[in-house]
């Protein structure tokens, strides 16, 4: 059986874009920021190119955060994702629903592969909670 938060998510939509309310890590003072998201099955995952983020640097130390997708408010922690087939398989996400940045992303790549630049990607699962 499907989670009512999942079913919550479906009736919201596939956006581009939600809000992310993090917590900072110092202060613990609320922060918003719109970022892209994907969807896969019972999973939810929160994607970014640059992990010197300070949404990411606050969800590492405060996994607590709060979605907002459309008119759908969502509560949950985030788990960092590091194991590389897992990594893989958002990646793949990613290039289904963000298709236009495949060239900038497998730029990136290369020249990672190469040692000219360092990959600053991560990415995170959502592990929503029941409202």
């Amino acid at each position: 059986m499907e989670s009512k938060s999942f079913e919550r998510l479906r009736r919201a939509g596939d956006r581009q874009t939600l809000r992310l309310t993090h917590y900072g890590r110092k202060t613990g003072r609320p922060y918003e920021v719109t970022i892209w998201y994907l969807v896969d099955a019972d999973k939810l995952y929160l994607v970014t190119a640059n992990a010197s983020r300070n949404w990411v640097r606050n969800v590492k130390s405060r996994h607590a955060i709060s979605l907002r997708i459309g008119e759908e408010v969502f509560n949950g922690d985030v788990r960092e994702i590091t194991d590389p087939q897992e990594r893989g398989k958002v990646r793949a996400l990613m290039d289904r629903k963000y298709w236009f940045t495949i060239p900038i992303l497998r730029l990136g790549q290369f020249l990672s592969a190469m040692g000219i630049i360092r990959d600053n990607s991560t990415a995170f699962e959502v592990i929503l909670s029941e409202n």
